[in-house]
């Protein structure tokens, strides 16, 4: 049998993770695909590093174009990062028709349909179930397992570093700050965080499930941002009272054709299945119309998880190879992307307010609900011996964004209101 050859870029954490899975469990994948998986070539920055693999010294090169170029290479699985060199690899692949295999959530989201229209053009596979939410086959699912179904929203946890953080401030009561110091000393989080607990980690890999998922192009500036840099321990002890847990949730919804996507730190019932997701895991929850609810839990990181979602993809590429169906299932979107404006997205909302301890304060302020048409759902009024000024807890009912943006607003000019605290959508 003639072995599918593979070329491998980047052989970091992942890619190594890669190899251990081909190379250790090969006659269980030679029998699903009928022929043996070799990887060929490997591209790497250093190839005289110390590495705890051992691989054959002449299949590494520090020159990606020769992976690339390669003519004996079938298949390309790109582990490497990084975007604009990336793509440009990416695209030079698929026009010498090989397949690709990437992990790269970053590149996905910001240049997927020109490397899906690219590969339908070149009758080539492009799968990337690794780029989002590590070793759950998530994607696999939207586009098969939804394939008879209208998905109206996807709700989930996609950043293992921002749960890990929140959980431990909910178990333990601890402070933001210290949490990341400590998610940084566990590897958890980067030197530089940012891009996690910004959000704009989790805003990419929403992008490309809001994409798959309705059908049409979602940019990653269609995402609003909003990170858990703000959430103090004080937030989520006032959740906790309430019944809610603190996520930072990826929310897409889609109805009438219009779509909207956020990633927000959101109060979520506690007994809804995301809010018991805790640590490094994620969680995605997909509404169908026909199926209702179901979610899917799972490591969201790792060389191991992130690397069987990679070969998973590997043998689905080399199974249409060898039924000659490659480039048939890339999901190119088709649908008119339509935006939900701010009028239109409705959820409700968890304040909490510093205001003047006398009376008629409450009042007021539950005038000003009322002038933009918001009900409140629960409001409770509290003395706090820690805070001079009265604090004022209120969850409001569905209402509409633009109507809370105008609330807000108002009370930012409210001489009686010292300051809002907080501000959080709330689910479930």
């Amino acid at each position: 049998m003639k072995p599918v050859k593979v070329g491998l870029l980047g052989l970091g954490t992942v890619g190594t993770g890669v190899v251990r899975i081909v190379e250790g469990n090969q006659e269980h994948l030679s029998s699903q695909v009928g022929s043996p998986i070799v990887i060929e070539r490997i591209a790497v920055k250093n190839s005289e590093k110390a590495r705890d693999i051992v691989v054959d010294p002449s299949k590494l090169t520090t020159d990606p174009w020769e992976v690339i170029n390669d003519p004996e290479i079938d298949v390309i699985v790109e582990v490497m990062g990084g975007i604009n060199g990336t793509k440009d690899y990416i695209l030079q692949a698929l026009d010498h028709g090989k397949h690709i295999v990437t992990a790269n959530k970053d590149l996905m989201a910001l240049y997927g349909s020109e490397i899906l229209a690219k590969a339908q053009e070149k009758q080539c596979d492009v799968f990337y179930e690794a780029s989002v939410a590590g070793g759950i086959p998530i994607i696999r699912t939207l586009i098969e397992g939804f394939s008879s179904d209208r998905i109206v929203k996807i709700m989930g946890i996609v950043n293992g570093t921002t749960n890990y953080i929140l959980t431990k401030m909910s178990q333990e009561g601890a402070s933001y700050n210290d949490v990341l110091k400590e998610a940084q000393d566990l590897g958890y989080a980067e030197s530089d965080p940012t891009s996690d607990v910004e959000g704009l980690d989790a805003a990419r890999k929403m992008a490309i499930l809001g994409t798959l998922g309705f059908r049409t192009n979602v940019e990653l500036q269609d995402v609003s941002v909003k990170g858990i840099s703000g959430v103090s321990k004080e937030d989520i002890a006032f959740a906790k009272r309430l019944g809610y847990e603190m996520k930072l949730l990826g929310i897409a919804e889609c109805q009438n054709e219009e779509f909207n996507i956020s990633v927000q730190p959101t109060m979520i019932r506690a007994g809804h299945p995301i809010a018991s997701v805790n640590g490094v895991f994620n969680a995605v929850y997909v509404y169908g119309e026909a199926v209702g609810e179901t979610m899917f839990y799972g490591a969201g990181a790792g060389a191991m998880p992130t690397a069987t979602s990679i070969v998973a993809d590997l043998v689905a590429v080399i199974k249409n190879l060898k039924l000659g169906v490659n480039g048939l299932k890339q999901i190119v979107p088709y649908k008119t992307k339509k935006l939900k404006s701010d009028e239109d997205i409705y959820f409700k909302n968890f304040l909490l307010l510093h205001v003047d301890d006398k009376a008629g304060v409450l009042a007021k302020i539950t005038q000003v609900f009322a002038e933009y048409d918001v009900s409140l759902d629960s409001v409770v009024q509290q003395a706090n011996p820690h805070n001079p000024d009265a604090e004022i807890i209120i969850v409001t009912h569905n209402a509409s964004k633009a109507s809370m943006n105008k609330v807000l607003r108002h009370f930012e000019n409210l001489n009686v209101i010292r300051r809002i605290k907080s501000h959080y959508r709330v689910e479930g």
